[in-house]
């Protein structure tokens, strides 16, 4: 269930100290510096998706700083991604300024010493987390906060709209769904900090396994489906078919030979299943995607040197694994 903390029903003197600790119960300890001489009222609403707290923020202008005083009392190191919605934010980390405006997004480490200020009435969704489950190294990570995300191209893109998807149905999704999301956005921030450090072209890059991991995954539960595409695929995982070509080139293939090549591995052990000759070249092939059966019947010569029905007609007796293990 969502936490909810509002100061919309006390006097104007009562927020201060209850915004302070609303803030610091919710990110991690902070000075905070209301900027108004009647601070307007706040609110903080806040889920859990595996290791990600989303928090949706609305309030008044204020500066809220980490020392290193706060800092030295603090035994966890968390990662704050911020995504404004309204106003503007001006935040300083690691001799760097940005300026963050509706539609940015930008990063903090609480292991070190910043400061945030807005100026004006403001709300803003943060999704915060522990630093040691972001694959990333420590100076990418460090040399990339107070920058500004601008969220309209590329991979900050991609991230952008797939964490607002997160904060908008943050309450409705069951533990289990929550905890993978949560890994997918933390695999895309870390894919968005390669990207910008020049790691991506790395072909061992944890970050680009774990994410072909899991479209390899999705290519194998809907390999029947004949509408199952580099555009569809792209689009379920958030990212761009220009990513989703280059994960594949990694390892030597592309997203059409890939999927080309798990389903004619399905068709030939299904073309050496007994009940085979009943069921027949065609429907096999439609079990697996193929629509064409010309285009079927070149690409399984092409893989493996022979026909469907010659494999059909001849695979049961004489066709066997390299090895000698009869194919299942």
């Amino acid at each position: 269930m969502p936490v909810i903390v509002s100061t919309a029903e006390l006097s104007a003197a009562d927020r201060v100290e209850r915004w302070h600790e609303a803030v610091t119960n919710t990110f991690i300890p902070l000075g905070v510096d209301l900027l108004e001489e009647e601070p307007s009222p706040g609110d903080i609403v806040s889920d859990r998706l595996g290791v990600l707290r989303i928090s949706r923020v609305r309030a008044g202008p204020q500066t809220v700083t980490r020392s290193s005083r706060l800092i030295a009392g603090d035994d966890q190191e968390f990662v704050i991604l911020t995504l404004q919605e309204r106003g503007t934010a001006m935040k300083e980390q690691d001799g760097r300024q940005c300026v963050a405006r509706p539609g940015h997004f930008s990063l903090s480490d609480s292991s070190r010493a910043f400061r945030k200020t807005l100026h004006e009435p403001f709300a803003f969704t943060s999704f915060h987390f522990p630093r040691e489950v972001l694959s990333v190294r420590h100076e990418d990570l460090r040399l990339l906060t107070a920058t500004t995300f601008t969220g309209s191209e590329g991979s900050a893109a991609v991230l952008a709209q797939y964490v607002a998807g997160l904060a908008r149905v943050a309450a409705e999704v069951d533990d289990a769904v929550g905890r993978r999301l949560a890994v997918t956005a933390l695999d895309l921030l870390a894919l968005l900090i390669d990207e910008r450090r020049g790691r991506l072209s790395r072909p061992h890059s944890a970050t680009a396994a774990a994410t072909l991991v899991r479209v390899k995954d999705h290519i194998m539960r809907n390999l029947a489906d004949p509408d199952l595409s580099p555009r569809t695929i792209a689009a379920v995982h958030f990212m761009s078919v220009r990513y989703l070509h280059k994960i594949f080139e990694q390892e030597g293939t592309t997203v059409a030979g890939w999927i080309r090549a798990q389903r004619l591995e399905r068709c030939r052990r299904d073309l050496l299943r007994p009940r085979a000759p009943e069921t027949g070249v065609a429907v096999i092939a439609r079990r697996w995607g193929f629509v064409s059966a010309a285009h079927f019947s070149r690409a399984f010569r092409d893989a493996y040197g022979m026909t469907p029905r010659e494999w059909l007609v001849h695979g049961l007796s004489d066709v066997r694994r390299p090895g000698g293990d009869v194919a299942a």
